[in-house]
């Protein structure tokens, strides 16, 4: 079904080429506040994407990204005409962003919202000892590594996939529990998650072997533990292009060599 598209809004990146197209398109579309706008186009880079979903997250307002970076995962290709025909019929998928509490070492808590991962990390040259549980029950007593996220389908083609991580479908309710340079045990490489389950990470030598979390960009250092689970109310909206969509990249990419 096609979607009605009066009014646009866009939003540049500081990158000279974003600037550029932006003002091209404004002459030819108009330029509505991104409140009251039909969708936002996003020029920039995966970056820009990720920080313009953040923005609006929960609003309603379907994000088109244009791709001006040097990645675009998350963009369409860049053209200036036919634009308000391409919003009208681009597929549109959902993205429900990860919720991290970060309990510090000092036991205040950190929240944050993540729509590519969130990622624990060591935070001095000695591994971290880390303990993880899923829904309350123990998985994994002892896990020596630099580090360990959960992606998103989303993410799971960013930080998730360079960490040989799952590449995961949009649709899909998986999430991915990926290792970083695991050390002990050596031979783990991480497992799929039900999208609805809790997973807990306690560091096991605090002081000793420092950690941090992150939650796409924000980070919170010396944690003591770091829940993460999707959450049931925030939510982007994302737009692709029928020829260009984000299944299909997804499978291509799994075809790489």
């Amino acid at each position: 079904m096609l979607r009605t598209v009066s009014s646009i809004a866009f939003l540049a990146s500081d990158a000279q080429a974003a600037r550029q197209a932006a003002a091209r398109l404004v002459v030819l579309y108009g330029d509505e506040p991104p409140e009251s706008a039909d969708v936002i186009v996003a020029l920039g880079g995966d970056g820009f994407m990720l920080q313009t979903l953040h923005r609006f997250m929960g609003s309603g307002t379907p994000i088109y990204g244009m791709n001006q970076g040097s990645v675009g995962f998350l963009m369409n290709e860049s053209r200036d005409l036919g634009l308000r025909e391409r919003l009208c019929a681009a597929l549109e998928n959902e993205i429900r962003p990860l919720e991290m509490i970060a309990t510090d070492v000092e036991g205040h808590d950190h929240h944050a919202l993540a729509i590519n991962e969130v990622a624990i990390f060591r935070q001095s040259y000695q591994a971290a000892r880390l303990r993880i549980l899923i829904d309350g029950q123990p998985r994994l007593e002892e896990l020596v590594c630099d580090g360990v996220m959960v992606a998103t389908p989303t993410g799971s083609t960013a930080y998730n996939l360079s960490a040989q991580g799952p590449i995961i479908p949009m649709q899909a309710q998986l999430l991915a529990l990926t290792p970083v340079s695991a050390f002990r045990p050596r031979r783990w490489r991480g497992a799929l998650l039900a999208n609805h389950q809790t997973v807990v990470i306690e560091t096991l030598e605090p002081e000793k072997r420092p950690v941090n979390a992150v939650a796409d960009h924000i980070e919170v250092k010396s944690v003591q533990t770091v829940t993460i689970r999707e959450s049931i109310t925030a939510r982007s909206i994302i737009l692709f292009d029928k020829d260009h969509s984000w299944d299909e990249r997804i499978l291509a990419e799994q075809f790489r060599y």
